[in-house]
């Protein structure tokens, strides 16, 4: 059974009108009459509050209709892209800038005979290569999420 013949028959079961339903779980009567007719879906949110409504399981909701099962999983995505790709755009970022900043005190030590250290106690390693290291590791995290999180 797919989810819109499941819904109706779960609310009509309980004696129900869609406006009932709309404001069991709060939303408008016209979204109950979308799901019902097949022309939309819930969210993920709104499917949990059903299945907490009706009692029944959200794997019993979402199995019986393929549709609403990518749905979901394409909504999930999408929540969890822009948290981690802010990340690695961040850590792209602090290697580009720290590696910004290597290069101007290198440009002005050469060409105007300053004599400006990096940071005396830090390793050289770290020194040399850790804003490459980001940039690197950022855009390959990035990379990844788009792989896995975009269509």
């Amino acid at each position: 059974m797919i989810f819109s013949e499941r819904l109706k028959k779960e609310r009509e079961k309980r004696g129900w009108s869609q406006t009932d339903l709309a404001e069991k779980i709060h939303v408008s009567r016209q979204s109950v009459s979308k799901w019902e007719t097949g022309k939309n879906y819930p969210s993920i949110e709104v499917i949990i509050d059903l299945s907490d409504l009706f009692s029944i399981t959200i794997d019993e909701m979402l199995r019986s209709d393929d549709e609403l099962k990518e749905k979901v999983i394409r909504d999930s995505k999408k929540l969890a892209y822009p948290k981690w790709k802010m990340f690695f755009d961040n850590v792209v970022l602090i290697g580009t800038i720290l590696l910004v900043v290597k290069l101007i005190i290198i440009g002005l030590n050469h060409f105007f005979d300053t004599n400006i250290i990096i940071s005396e106690g830090l390793p050289k390693v770290l020194t040399n290569f850790l804003p490459l290291a980001l940039m690197v590791i950022g855009s390959i995290g990035s990379e990844q999420l788009k792989n896995k999180y975009v269509d």
